[in-house]
């Protein structure tokens, strides 16, 4: 047997083979009793062909049968920030929607508000308080923590103030004046703190704003602050308020008439005489007076 029979036949199993030592001939007598001695190497089985195992048979199709209607998968929640749970936030309201609410409607829809990212995070937006049916509404700019804590607009001590400006003109929340903030949910910074809100912020409350005027029936809307005035005279946020001061504006069929906020007063007492000159005017312009 040649020597690469001899390795191919040990590659795959058979073997090991003996061979002669000698090239003619007989062999040696003590090659022949070691061949009667050695045991007898049975050969390696060969392999077995590959066969796959048979898929397993699938069961047939369910067959129709009138009144078992399959059953509609379950709708379980999706965590936030998932693309499944797109479907699952409302849409937001439009202002066309907004024009036509009632106090109800309006409410629950500040409640639900999706148009803006301030609405997230399960903050909670602080609702107008005071008069429905209104003389003037007052108007702040954006939601701050003194007034997250109170639940009312203009809290604190600048809502104190605000009590003895608006008794100064004869009017008061709880009969005749309707208090509000343009943005309804606080602007917070990274650390928590209260901050000014962006335009698109202002813009996505504004509506809210001036349904509240339409309701109140108001026949003079007083900005405070210089947020509240810019928003919803269409100006830059960051507009000083002396370029609205001293003028009659219009809000739709109501005047507006820009002052200070009382937080401001109350860090730069010497203003005060500006805010008054402010009240006298817009009581001068009040559509609803006399």
């Amino acid at each position: 047997m040649s020597g690469r029979t001899a390795a191919f036949l040990e590659e795959i199993g058979i073997g090991p083979l003996w061979t002669l030592r000698q090239s003619a001939g007989e062999a040696a007598p003590e090659v022949q009793a070691e061949e009667a001695q050695a045991p007898v190497q049975e050969a390696a089985p060969a392999p077995r062909p590959y066969r796959p195992e048979p898929s397993p048979a699938l069961p047939p199709p369910p067959v129709y049968q009138p009144g078992h209607e399959p059953r509609a998968p379950m709708n379980h929640p999706q965590p936030p920030g998932s693309a499944w749970a797109d479907d699952d936030v409302p849409a937001a309201v439009t202002d066309e929607e907004i024009a036509l609410m009632d106090w109800a409607q309006l409410r629950a829809a500040i409640a639900s508000c999706t148009r803006c990212g301030l609405c997230a995070g399960g903050r909670k937006p602080v609702y107008g308080s005071g008069a429905r049916q209104a003389q003037w509404v007052v108007a702040a700019g954006a939601t701050t923590a003194a007034d997250e804590k109170e639940g009312q607009p203009i809290a604190g001590d600048a809502g104190k103030l605000l009590v003895n400006m608006l008794a100064a003109v004869e009017l008061s929340r709880d009969t005749n004046a309707y208090v509000t903030n343009l943005i309804k949910c606080r602007p917070t910074s990274v650390n928590g703190g209260d901050r000014a809100p962006t335009a698109d912020e202002a813009r996505a409350c504004r509506p809210y704003l001036e349904r509240e005027v339409a309701l109140t029936g108001a026949g003079m809307v007083l900005t405070m602050g210089q947020i509240a005035a810019n928003g919803l005279l269409g100006k830059p946020l960051a507009e000083p308020l002396s370029a609205s001061r001293g003028m009659v504006h219009a809000l739709g069929e109501a005047p507006l008439v820009a002052t200070l906020h009382p937080g401001e007063l109350l860090r730069r007492g010497a203003d005060k005489a500006l805010a008054w000159a402010d009240l006298c005017l817009a009581k001068a312009h009040d559509g609803r007076a006399g």
